[in-house]
């Protein structure tokens, strides 16, 4: 079973490629681009046909990536071509690099109405116990009440909208404005609760929580435990939902990479295809309906990744162009394809040290 799990693990990485390699090839077949080659993965073809306009469309050994091969993108024979990929107008070569990320963050999107509207995400906290000795909370609140809003601030995980992040230290006295769904009648109710300071009490035991010297630990707070959980949202909603949400994917991707190369995140925090394909594989085996919440985070990233400024990727590509566009003239061709060459020999390498990285360290 666990075969299939990968199986499925690599399609999904797969239809992601895929789906980025569509988009260079729809908008340079809009822009009327000559394509010599679409590719399903790397290495030695597995099997290939030629399409009535010429172009060849192939499936290679080893799917984890995917290309679309423009005539004269990188070969300095064709320049003289008009043809040419590198004669084509500056500003219709740059469409055809964005449109790969662009088509990325696209599938986000829907990706991310699906997991929206059939299993949502972490926008609710779930009241799961509810300490006695804390008065007022033990009268207006209950086990499996829904809240929503904390501060007139929604619960948002994607965009750390979380407890620790609303209310990072709670004081004895303060007023907290609560909008909740209560279990028994289902009315959404706002009310205002006075933090206060008890005893902590064990939720699994009922016992006072003490110390290692036995003197009972005191809590300030709400005297309430919280899970973090999901609610679907209904059509329109997840309609309306599903950009910001993306947005939110996109930011903690951003995120992430700022962390990364501050120094802040861990090289082991992170992988490459191998990692991805054994992480969804993992959630796979845990349950399949959980695929669909990395598959919205797997599309943002790879569309936010290929609009970095690092040579080899289309970021890069962007910016060779623009400066072309500018000077009128291009940077000289060799130098563009050598400096794109090393980056992509040095994206191979970071993405197989950080897959062993993830795994070993």
């Amino acid at each position: 079973m666990v075969i299939v799990y990968i199986i499925l693990a690599i399609v999904v990485l797969l239809l992601m490629v895929l789906i980025h390699e569509l988009g260079h090839y729809i908008v340079g077949r809009i822009l009327k681009f000559k394509i010599t080659e679409f590719s399903v993965g790397f290495g030695k073809v597995i099997a290939q046909r030629t399409n009535k306009r010429g172009e060849k469309i192939s499936l290679r050994l080893f799917p984890l990536g995917g290309y679309c091969a423009f005539f004269g993108e990188d070969t300095e024979e064709t320049d003289t071509n008009p043809d040419s990929f590198v004669n084509q107008k500056p500003w219709k070569r740059i469409l055809v690099y964005i449109a790969g990320p662009l088509f990325n963050i696209l599938s986000a999107i829907i990706f991310s109405f699906i997991l929206l509207v059939s299993l949502g995400y972490g926008n609710i906290y779930r009241v799961s116990f509810v300490n006695p000795n804390f008065t007022q909370s033990a009268t207006v609140f209950q086990e499996g009440d829904i809240i929503y809003e904390i501060n007139d601030k929604k619960i948002d995980y994607v965009w750390g909208s979380t407890i620790e992040t609303i209310l990072p230290n709670i004081k004895d006295g303060e007023e907290i404005k609560i909008k909740y769904r209560d279990v028994e009648s289902g009315e959404i109710i706002t009310e205002t609760i006075i933090a206060e300071t008890h005893q902590q009490i064990d939720q699994e035991s009922g016992e006072v929580v003490v110390d290692k010297d036995g003197n009972p630990v005191n809590q300030t707070g709400l005297g309430l435990s919280l899970q973090l959980s999901s609610e679907r949202l209904s059509f329109g909603q997840a309609l309306l939902q599903c950009v910001p949400f993306t947005i939110g994917l996109i930011w903690m991707v951003l995120k992430s990479l700022w962390l990364l190369i501050t120094f802040q995140l861990p090289i082991s925090a992170i992988g490459g295809p191998i990692t991805t394909v054994s992480v969804v594989a993992s959630t796979l085996g845990q349950s399949f309906a959980s695929i669909l919440l990395f598959m919205p985070l797997i599309a943002a990233n790879l569309g936010v990744f290929n609009l970095l400024p690092f040579p080899a990727l289309d970021g890069s590509h962007i910016v060779f162009t623009t400066i072309e566009w500018i000077r009128k003239k291009p940077i000289n061709r060799n130098v563009e394809n050598w400096i794109h060459f090393i980056g992509l020999v040095v994206l191979f390498a970071f993405v197989i040290v950080v897959d062993i990285v993830h795994f070993f360290v």
